[in-house]
């Protein structure tokens, strides 16, 4: 299961609001501002800030 376009058309990092892409496996998505990395978990976005990682 892959995350929709129109939700990565929708969506930005809830830490600093930058552009989030989706990796080729659709298993994270990376901001392109701050660099925290979140899960996607079965095509669902985590998008909580304890949940991310620094790239």
């Amino acid at each position: 299961m892959t995350v929709s376009q129109e939700l990565l058309d929708l969506i930005v990092c809830p830490d600093c609001h930058g552009s989030l892409v989706l990796a080729d496996d659709s298993s994270q998505l990376t901001c392109q501002k701050c660099g925290l990395v979140y899960p996607v978990r079965d095509g669902i976005p985590v998008l909580l800030v304890d949940e991310a990682r620094r790239d």
